[in-house]
C-alpha cells in the first residue's frame, strides 16, 4: 500500500530502481540534483535537467509538462551522492502561472518498475515559490529512504540552486529556462526514413510494459497525458497512449537508457507485432512508386476487432511521430536563423546597409525552405492517414465506433465483451481534420470525471455554467449508453447520484428505457444508501479475494461490473460520503465498481488538497473540444473531442431499448 506523507515524513525504500511520478494542474520543469551527505551540488554536472536529461542512475523530462517520470536506478548512483533531491519550478516566459499558489497542489509518487506505488506526497502550502524541492532520496548507513520535503523557493530555481551549494546557480537557472522557452526540450530527431520509401507500418519489437497503458490525462496535469489520457505512453487512446489508453490512457515510448546515446524508441509499448498471426493479405499490390492502398485491418492480431484496435494505435503513433518530426525540424530552423543572424551581424559594421540586409534575406530563406520541406513531408504523411482513416472508420465495430456510424443501426446486444472501447476523438493543430479514435482497454481501470466547469473552448466561443453543466451530463449518458452498450446482457449495471435533481432532463433517456439498476438517489439519504451499497460491496469481493475464495460470496449476489454516475457533485455529499467516494475511486475499479463523476472541481474547492487524490484518480474527459490530454511521449498535447450523439439522431434511445430488452430476458 502507497504511504501517504506529509512534509518531513520519511519511508524506507526497498527497491533501488524507481520511477517518480509527477502529477500537477500546469505544465512545470522537472529537474533532480545529486548532493553528498551535507546534501551539496558539487558543480552543473550534478544537475539533471531538460536541457541535460541523463546522470548515471538518473533521467528526467526533456520539456515542460503537467506529468512527468523521473527514472532513477540507486545502485549505479556514484559512491559520493548521498542524495538525489527532485525539483519543481513553473517556466518563466512562458505567460503561464508564476507562483505555486495560483496552481493545483502538485503531486509526486515513487513507484517500483511495475508500477506499484511505495510512497506519495502532496506539495501543498506553498504560495509565491516558483520552485521546490519536492522530496529527497537519501541514503544512511547503506539504505536508501524517502522524505518529503516541500521546500519552496521565490527567487526560483536560482535560490534553490544556490542554497544547495552551487556557485553556477544563475546560470544554469537562466538556461534551463531559456531552453525550455525556445522548445528545444522538447525537440526529437525524425524517424529514419523508410527503405522503401514509404510510410507502411513495419513490424516493431516486442510491445513492453503491462498490456495497457492514454494519451495522459491533465485532471490534474498533462495525462498528460497523455496517455495515457487514453492514455504511452504514447498519448493515449487517447491514451493511452503510443500513450496508456488516453486515456489510463490513455502511456508513452520507453526512453532510452542513460548514457546509450540513442534517440526515443518510437515503438509502440503497447502494440502487438510478434506474436498474433499477420493479417490476411487482401489489398491489391501497389502501384510501382506509390504507397499501398490502406486496407482495414491491417495490423497483427487474433481476430478482426484486435487488428483494428492495433492499426487504431498504429495510426496514432504514426500521427504523433510525423508530427513530432515536423514541429523538431521547423525548431531548427528557427534556432538555426538565429543562429546565422548572430553571426552575421556579429560586427556592428554590417549591422546596417546592404550586407546586413543580405545577410537577414538569405538566413530567412533558409529558414523558409527548411520550414517547406517539413511542411511537405508533414502532409504528405497525413494524406496517406487520412485515407487509411476513411477505411477504417467504416469498419470498425460498435464498441470502437462513433455515434453517427452506420454499424448502430444494426446492433445487436454482444455476447462477449470488447476489448476496448472508444471514448472520443484525438487530433493535432497541425492537422485539425485528421481525427484518431480514443480507444481505452475494457474493463475500465480508472475512473472517468466528465469537467463541467471552464466553459472556455478552443475556438474562442464560450459556453455558460448552466450549458456546461447540461453537456457535461449528455457526455455522461452517452459514455454510459456506449458501457451499456458493448457488455453482454446483465453484466454491466449502473447507478444514478442527482441530489438536487439538476440532471433529471440530461438522464432521461436512461431513466425512460430502464437500463438502470434503480431511479436516480436523490437527497442526502440517497447518496448515504448508495454510497453504503457499493462500499459494501467492494469491501466483500475484496475479503473474497484475499481470503482466496471468491465462491463465498453471498447468494445472488450480483456479480456484474458496476457504474456509479454522479452528477452536480459535491452537492448533498457529507464528510462521511466524500471519503467514501474517495475509497470507490480508489479500490473500487480492481473489483469491478467504477466511478464516473460529472463536476466542477472548482465547485468542491473547499476541500482544498483533501480532494486531490480523488481528481488524480479519474480521467479527465470534457463535453466540449479541449486540449487538455498530454503526450509524454513527444510531447504533443492532443485535442479531445466527445462522442457526441448527432442532434436529432434517435439512435442512443434505439440503443438503449435493446440493451433494456436483453436485461429482461436475461433477468
Amino acid at each position: 500500500m502507497t504511504a501517504e506523507l506529509v512534509r518531513g515524513q520519511n519511508h524506507p525504500l526497498s527497491q533501488s530502481r524507481l520511477e517518480i511520478r509527477v502529477s500537477a494542474g500546469t505544465p512545470m520543469v522537472a529537474a533532480a540534483t545529486l548532493g553528498d551527505e551535507q546534501g551539496k551540488i558539487h558543480g552543473v554536472e550534478w544537475v539533471a535537467h531538460p536541457g541535460t536529461p541523463t546522470l548515471p542512475g538518473l533521467e528526467v523530462s526533456r520539456q515542460a509538462a503537467a506529468d512527468h517520470r523521473l527514472a532513477v536506478d540507486l545502485d549505479a548512483m556514484p559512491e559520493a551522492v548521498h542524495r538525489v533531491s527532485v525539483l519543481l519550478a513553473l517556466p518563466t516566459g512562458a505567460g503561464g502561472p508564476t507562483r505555486f499558489g495560483a496552481v493545483p497542489a502538485p503531486f509526486v509518487t515513487v513507484t517500483g518498475l511495475d508500477g506499484t506505488g511505495i510512497a506519495s506526497y502532496t506539495v501543498a502550502g506553498l504560495d509565491s515559490e516558483s520552485a521546490v524541492i519536492a522530496l529527497e532520496l537519501y541514503r544512511r548507513q547503506g539504505a536508501w529512504k524517502v522524505r518529503a520535503i516541500g521546500q519552496g523557493y521565490a527567487g526560483g530555481l536560482a535560490d534553490l540552486f544556490t542554497d544547495q551549494g552551487l556557485a553556477e546557480a544563475r546560470q544554469l537557472a537562466g538556461g534551463i529556462h531559456e531552453a525550455v522557452a525556445q522548445g528545444l526540450a522538447r525537440s526529437v530527431p525524425a524517424p529514419p526514413p523508410r527503405p522503401d520509401g514509404d510510410r507502411s507500418r513495419q513490424p516493431a519489437a516486442p510491445a513492453l510494459g503491462p498490456d495497457q497503458g492514454g494519451p495522459v490525462s491533465t485532471s490534474s496535469g498533462s495525462g498528460p497525458a497523455p496517455t495515457s489520457p487514453y492514455g504511452p505512453q504514447a498519448p493515449g487512446i487517447p491514451g493511452q497512449p503510443a500513450p496508456q489508453p488516453p486515456f489510463q490512457g490513455g502511456e508513452g515510448a520507453q526512453p532510452s537508457a542513460p548514457g546509450s546515446g540513442s534517440g526515443i524508441d518510437y515503438s509502440h509499448p503497447r502494440r502487438q507485432t510478434s506474436a498474433p498471426p499477420p493479417p490476411p493479405p487482401t489489398a491489391p499490390p501497389a502501384e510501382p512508386g506509390r504507397p499501398p492502398q490502406p486496407v482495414a485491418g491491417d495490423a497483427t492480431g487474433w481476430s478482426m476487432d484486435e487488428r483494428l484496435y492495433n492499426q487504431v494505435w498504429g495510426m496514432f503513433e504514426d500521427l504523433a511521430r510525423t508530427a513530432a518530426a515536423y514541429r523538431s525540424a521547423v525548431d531548427f530552423a528557427e534556432s538555426r536563423m538565429e543562429k546565422e543572424l548572430d553571426q552575421a551581424l556579429s560586427d556592428p559594421r554590417s549591422r546596417i546597409g546592404g550586407q546586413g540586409d543580405a545577410a537577414r534575406e538569405a538566413a530567412q530563406a533558409r529558414h523558409t525552405e527548411l520550414v517547406n520541406q517539413a511542411r511537405a513531408a508533414l502532409d504528405r504523411d497525413v494524406a496517406q492517414l487520412t485515407a487509411e482513416s476513411e477505411v477504417v472508420e467504416p469498419a470498425l465495430p460498435p464498441a470502437f465506433a462513433r455515434w453517427d456510424n452506420p454499424v448502430w443501426h444494426g446492433y445487436r446486444v454482444p455476447m462477449e465483451i470488447p476489448m476496448a472501447l472508444r471514448l472520443g476523438d484525438l487530433h493535432l493543430s497541425e492537422c485539425a481534420d485528421l481525427r484518431i479514435p480514443m480507444l481505452i482497454r475494457l474493463p475500465l481501470e480508472r475512473g472517468l470525471w466528465i469537467d463541467s466547469g471552464r466553459g472556455a473552448s478552443l475556438d474562442g466561443s464560450f459556453t455558460d455554467a448552466h450549458d456546461m453543466r447540461r453537456l457535461a451530463t449528455e457526455t455522461a449518458v452517452a459514455h454510459a449508453a456506449r458501457l451499456l452498450a458493448v457488455y453482454p446482457a446483465g453484466e454491466f449495471t449502473v447507478h444514478v447520484i442527482d441530489p438536487a435533481g439538476s440532471g433529471a432532463q440530461a438522464l432521461a433517456p436512461l431513466v425512460r428505457t430502464g437500463v438502470l439498476a434503480g431511479p436516480p438517489a436523490a437527497g442526502a439519504t440517497g447518496v448515504a444508501d448508495v454510497l453504503a451499497r457499493l462500499t459494501q460491496r467492494v469491501d466483500l469481493v475484496q475479503m473474497a479475494l484475499r481470503g482466496g475464495a471468491p465462491d463465498s460470496l453471498p447468494p445472488g449476489f450480483d456479480t456484474s461490473q458496476q457504474l456509479l454516475i454522479v452528477n452536480d457533485f459535491p452537492h448533498g455529499f457529507d464528510d462521511r460520503a466524500v471519503n467514501q467516494l474517495r475509497y470507490l475511486a480508489d479500490e473500487g475499479p480492481a473489483v469491478g465498481v467504477h466511478l464516473m463523476m460529472v463536476a466542477d472541481r472548482e465547485d468542491a474547492s473547499g476541500y482544498g488538497p483533501l480532494l486531490d487524490p480523488l481528481w488524480r484518480a479519474l480521467l479527465r474527459l470534457t463535453p466540449v473540444p479541449d486540449d487538455h490530454l498530454a503526450d509524454p511521449w513527444v510531447g504533443h498535447a492532443w485535442t479531445y473531442e466527445p462522442p457526441l450523439v448527432p442532434p436529432g439522431s434517435q439512435v442512443l434511445q434505439q440503443v438503449l431499448t435493446r440493451v433494456a430488452e436483453a436485461r429482461a430476458k436475461h433477468w
